[in-house]
């Protein structure tokens, strides 16, 4: 069996402050339970591993032991991406533990992480978004829901999880914006376009009343148990109408993200403001965009230049 991961009891000096900073990042930052989940994932690896090397308490562990620890790692086939993830995780915890006092340093300072090739995000291009939008059938109630979902999607570039998180009272309909509360529980304030509107309006007064039970709080969009719809239910929905509307690609709710930002970019619009409505933290993620653009720009010059291609074979004329 894969030594790192073997699982033995782990003794309460390793395991009580992962505990801890779990409860740290999850009530005081705030941090959505996938990313949680995630990093306990991570730090109980890294522990395992520690004990099984004799570590037994956080305090005693070396740089050398966390180095050892990404070279079985990545001899396993480990991603680079997922290298870049459990370092990260455990940049965090040594933090916590040294901020609270539990070491007198951080023992990840002086890593480095994995360079990370960064790969262009595919995006839709408008009539894609477009044939994507209106495949939902607005003579049901279901497909009118899901229209103003791939709406709201594409006008306001939300995440999936942002999605499913909104509530009522995240719609400002006279004013046309939303409040989304994003990764780690900040809130900002993204606007909707006209379509998404007329929209959400249909889906409000058409539909919405119909998935309403007893149960039902004020999640804004809802399932047929008249529950807030699942992640994994949007996911569905996308694919069944990126199948209808014939597109080839491998769409996905953060797709249409990708191409809201991209698509802003292409007609004039500015970095600063699109970082702020996508809630990225650092303008670094989001110039990824103008890659894309650039990228689609020397496509086009490519394809259309008479002196930027060769013709059936000959010398470039």
């Amino acid at each position: 069996m894969d030594e790192i991961l073997e699982k033995p009891l782990l003794p309460e000096t390793l395991l009580e402050p992962i505990g801890q900073f779990l409860a740290y990042i999850t009530l005081e930052q705030g941090l959505a339970n996938n990313t949680c989940d995630s990093y306990e994932s991570d730090l109980s690896q890294c522990a395992h591993f520690l004990s099984k090397r004799g570590k037994m308490d956080w305090r005693t562990v070396e740089h050398e032991d966390i180095s050892m620890w990404l070279c079985v790692l990545t001899e396993r086939g480990y991603t680079v991406s997922t290298l870049s993830r459990k370092l990260s995780a455990l940049r965090m915890f040594a933090l916590y533990l040294y901020k609270e006092g539990a070491r007198g340093d951080n023992f990840t300072e002086l890593f480095q992480g994995p360079k990370r090739v960064r790969r262009l995000p595919n995006v839709l291009t408008v009539q894609e978004v477009e044939a994507l939008i209106e495949s939902p059938d607005l003579h049901s109630l279901q497909g009118i829901r899901d229209r103003a979902m791939l709406e709201l999607l594409y006008s306001s570039g939300l995440r999936v999880s942002e999605l499913c998180g909104l509530l009522l009272q995240s719609v400002d309909m006279d004013d046309g914006f939303l409040r989304v509360y994003g990764k780690g529980a900040k809130e900002r304030v993204v606007p909707v376009g006209k379509m998404a509107l007329e929209a959400l309006a249909n889906y409000l007064t058409s539909s919405r009343p119909a998935f309403v039970k007893t149960k039902t709080g004020s999640e804004l969009f809802l399932s047929r148990l008249g529950v807030a719809i699942s992640r994994k239910t949007v996911w569905l929905i996308l694919k069944k109408y990126a199948t209808l509307a014939g597109i080839k690609k491998n769409v996905k709710p953060h797709l249409l993200r990708h191409s809201f930002a991209t698509h802003i970019l292409a007609n004039g619009g500015d970095l600063r403001v699109i970082q702020e409505m996508l809630g990225h933290a650092d303008i670094s993620t989001t110039e990824i965009y103008t890659s894309v653009e650039a990228g689609r720009t020397l496509s086009e010059h490519e394809r259309c230049h008479p002196r930027a291609k060769q013709m059936d074979g000959q010398e470039f004329v």
